[in-house]
């Protein structure tokens, strides 16, 4: 069961036609108790995906997960380096690669320790840019990167277990608002 989702209301238990449209799961002949529980049971899965979402504060060199408007998860990052700034906007996750090779200038880093994308990849909807581990953990906390978000492999790899594809990502620089 996935953790991005929130409990169905159980007030909408009073409705009538809810009622039935659950009903409709429960095999033919059962006792109204077990019908009744049965019921009670399917409500108790969640059904209604919750808000998710990545913050990076890239002056800040930190990523914040948030569901539903609470801080979920804090990790320490590196940023972008002034000649290679992180983007700043409103961006989504468009994939999700576990041990990703790194191509760049006809090189080909295959996966593993000296893999400069670390063990995950989460691409984002600006091309070229994503959320990646590293094989230089010293980098973190500095701008140290062409733009790309740097994080502690240990890190990407919980939060990779955390997102999925269509998650929001919002890279924001100084004095750009935060939500409340």
């Amino acid at each position: 069961m996935s953790p991005r989702t929130q409990p169905f209301p159980s007030d909408l238990l009073q409705n009538t036609t809810l009622f039935i449209w659950l009903s409709s799961f429960i095999p033919q002949g059962v006792t109204r108790a077990t019908n009744l529980l049965t019921i009670l049971a399917l409500t108790a899965f969640p059904v209604f995906p919750a808000d998710r979402r990545i913050l990076i504060s890239i002056a800040g060199r930190k990523i914040l997960l948030l569901e539903d408007g609470h801080v979920l998860k804090v990790y320490d990052i590196a940023a972008g380096k002034p000649s290679t700034p992180s983007p700043q906007g409103e961006f989504r996750i468009v994939n999700r690669i576990a041990k990703p090779a790194w191509y760049a200038s006809g090189k080909v880093a295959p996966p593993g320790p000296r893999n400069p994308l670390g063990t995950r990849w989460l691409g984002l909807s600006a091309p070229g840019y994503g959320i990646h581990g590293t094989n230089s953990p010293g980098s973190i906390g500095k701008a140290a990167s062409h733009g790309r978000v740097r994080m502690r492999n240990r890190d990407v790899e919980e939060l990779f277990q955390l997102v999925e594809v269509g998650d929001a990502v919002e890279p924001r620089g100084p004095g750009a608002p935060w939500p409340r």
